[in-house]
């Protein structure tokens, strides 16, 4: 994940150039999407939003380097009606809330390496070191 949204952009900016405060989450969530729109502009439009999709709870290990990677397995719910193809997974800074760019923010996203077509019976899943997070 090495794509910041403008969100997050302009408040690493303002905090370290700035000096104006900001307070990171405590929790970061991967969210799926079935397309990029909206996610560079924090206002996603394409965030699966079936019965059973929720987004999880990611820990990230300490960076290295300018790297860092998901630090859990990221275990989505078993779809029980058919997500369409995701090709996108953000981290978002809020479990449930939907109201981009108010209550909720994209902070970073990237494409999956392969879409997947999700349907019935089928698990998500990142495994530990999956989403690479990078800055440069």
């Amino acid at each position: 994940m090495s794509e910041m949204s403008d969100y997050l952009e302009n408040k690493v900016i303002d905090h370290m150039l700035r000096a104006v405060a900001w307070t990171a989450p405590a929790t970061v969530y991967a969210a799926l999407f079935t397309a990029d729109t909206g996610l560079e502009s924090d206002s996603p439009s394409a965030e699966v939003s079936e019965a059973s999709y929720a987004r999880v709870a990611c820990s990230v290990c300490p960076a290295t380097a300018g790297a860092a990677y998901n630090g859990n397995t990221v275990t989505f719910a078993t779809a029980t009606a058919s997500w369409g193809t995701v090709s996108h997974v953000a981290l978002v800074d809020h479990l449930t809330n939907v109201t981009w760019g108010t209550n909720v923010h994209v902070l970073l996203w990237t494409p999956v390496d392969t879409p997947k077509g999700i349907g019935i019976g089928d698990t998500p899943q990142f495994n530990v070191g999956d989403l690479d997070i990078t800055m440069s």
